[in-house]
């Protein structure tokens, strides 16, 4: 695997987490966060029948 050396002194300055393994694992786990996110954004709207959930009400104070 090539590395970019200066991604990973940035990544690790911006971190603090110098072994190399733990680094690329947060970023891998960042990576998949993100696109799981970017593929939610884009179903956004695709369920016209889709209906809110139930609100509870709150317990009123006096």
């Amino acid at each position: 695997m090539n590395l970019d050396d200066d991604l990973l002194k940035t990544a690790r300055e911006l971190t603090g987490i110098e072994n190399k393994t733990a680094l690329i694992h947060k970023a891998l786990r960042h990576l998949i966060a993100f696109e799981a996110g970017q593929r939610l954004i884009a179903l956004g709207g695709t369920m016209p029948n889709a209906r809110a959930g139930r609100r509870r009400r709150s317990v009123k104070t006096r």
